[in-house]
């Protein structure tokens, strides 16, 4: 079960929590979420994912195969986001 440890700020506009695995963060304004070991990685994973949710760092990510080779660069299994997606209403909307 999740905890939520803290509610966003104008300063800190994102949720983060302790997982049953990871540490997990999400952004309130874009909806985009990412995870780490430690509570610093997940906000540093997360202004990364943010970054390129805004397409500051890379062009977006048109179809299924780009995903795909996206997160198996970042070292992620597809499937298991594959399998998350359809097996969990609880992801962010973008993940779905």
């Amino acid at each position: 079960m999740a905890v939520k440890l803290r509610t966003p700020t104008e300063k800190a506009p994102y949720l983060i929590w302790k997982g049953s695995e990871a540490w997990v963060a999400r952004d309130v304004r874009t909806g985009v979420a990412s995870q780490g070991e430690t509570r610093q990685e997940a906000l540093e994973n997360l202004d990364e994912a943010i970054s390129l949710h805004e397409g500051e760092d890379s062009e977006s990510i048109e179809s299924w195969g780009e995903e795909r080779e996206f997160l198996k660069e970042l070292g992620i299994d597809p499937e298991e986001v594959k399998r998350a997606r359809k097996s969990s209403r609880e992801l962010p909307e973008l993940m779905q």
